[in-house]
């Protein structure tokens, strides 16, 4: 299967000409510098230590506000990262708004069918301009009605009779790069990353993994979205991370109905440059829970937060975001076969199947913080069969925060 995938210009020549001339310095570290705590903690893993003899990162990593601060800096606002799908964006006009650490961004297309990402922030008194998601014909200011077309031009700043050295060509919104892969819509905070385009994206993205999930049918975009479930957890947004990179080592003990469908020992693991991939062929049992897992799941996780699970006529997908140190938000976007879009039965049963599953990993994820957080706890140990792809997430995280 071909890799479906384009690059949009983040803004037209017009909108471009709009930056002002000291965007640059401004946005080179959005994040405020850490301290030397959060680069101690850093320091304390040691990646080249075998996963055999290895240890996990000091609870410091979960718990510290400064190592998240370093996070955002260094992990989230550079390289590409997930923020939607092509569904909320399928029409002109259409856009949606989402905010990672402290960036207010809205994603949307134009008239013309081009697609733009931006600060959200209106350059006259740095309201936010949009919030949740929709159509839109243009962005109004609802603070003094300042507006801006979807391509990022400024269209009209109210009441500005008498002002001097202005020209409202350096005044329209800040612009984001913005790509697609599949059925994802990814954004990229830096500059770093020349405005290249189609396999380029991916390759960047999933490195030499793009291939392989692509064949798993993860590139594609004939899938319908059929909902979002979002929840908010008590713990640091590497807790989920970890929970879903151990191997399925915890699901025989805490997913007594989904390690009923699944062949456990079948369980394999590939690592790819910034992406993990992990298999496991279903159990032959009832013909609803072959009909719901198909014959073999993957779980794909795509660094730093971004989980991809394709199962039988189902996708869903699993975004991570943090909101502090100790809590985090992570979105569900569920997508189906379209020739079971009918079978709402089937569809409630799923998404109920699904829900349990969610409410399990919540509260391990939960009890693993208020674990973190104990001073009974410093560092612990990997099991080498089974969590080499939680081990590889740290790794890369250890890379991007000692640079």
């Amino acid at each position: 299967m071909a890799i479906a995938q384009s690059l949009a210009p983040s803004s037209s020549s017009a909108a471009r000409a709009a930056r002002p001339k000291s965007r640059r310095a401004a946005l080179s570290h959005v994040v405020a510098g850490t301290g030397e705590s959060a680069r101690r903690l850093v320091a304390a893993f040691d990646p080249a230590i075998p996963l055999a003899s290895a240890v996990t990162p000091p609870s410091g990593w979960y718990t510290d506000p400064e190592f998240l601060q370093l996070e955002l800096d260094s992990v989230f606002l550079r390289g590409w990262q997930a923020v939607g799908h092509i569904g909320q964006v399928k029409n002109p006009n259409d856009f949606f708004t989402g905010r990672l650490g402290n960036v207010e961004f809205v994603i949307c297309r134009d008239a013309n069918g081009e697609l733009h990402a931006f600060h959200n922030v209106c350059r006259h008194h740095a309201s936010l301009l949009a919030c949740g998601s929709g159509q839109k014909t243009c962005f109004q200011c609802p603070y003094h009605g300042w507006t801006y077309g979807l391509d990022g031009i400024l269209l009209k700043a109210t009441r500005i009779s008498g002002i001097k050295n202005f020209n409202k060509n350096d005044f329209g919104l800040i612009p984001i790069k913005v790509a697609t892969w599949g059925p994802f819509v990814l954004a990229r905070f830096d500059d770093s990353s020349q405005n290249t385009v189609n396999d380029v994206v991916g390759d960047e993205w999933l490195g030499s993994a793009s291939d392989l999930l692509s064949r798993s049918g993860i590139d594609t975009t004939s899938l319908p979205h059929i909902c979002r479930r979002e929840y908010i957890i008590e713990c640091n947004w590497k807790v989920f991370c970890d929970n879903y990179l151990d191997g399925g080592y915890h699901v025989p003990y805490a997913h007594g109905a989904l390690a009923s469908g699944l062949q456990l020992q079948s369980y394999e693991t590939s690592i790819f440059e910034r992406v993990s991939v992990q298999k496991c062929e279903s159990a032959l049992a009832e013909q609803e829970d072959i009909d719901r897992l198909g014959t073999k799941a993957t779980y794909a996780f795509v660094y730093p937060n971004f989980m991809i699970n394709r199962y039988g006529p189902w996708m869903d997908t699993n975004l991570a975001l943090p909101l502090d140190a100790t809590r985090c938000k992570v979105v569900f976007d569920y997508f189906l076969d379209e020739s079971l879009l009918d079978d709402q039965s089937f569809i409630d049963r799923s998404l109920k199947d699904s829900e349990q599953v969610q409410i399990e990993d919540i509260a391990l994820c939960e009890g693993v913080q208020r674990g973190l957080e104990s001073p009974a706890y410093g560092v612990g140990r990997y099991a080498p069969s089974v969590e080499m792809a939680m081990h590889h997430f740290h790794c890369l995280l250890h890379d991007n925060l000692s640079g």
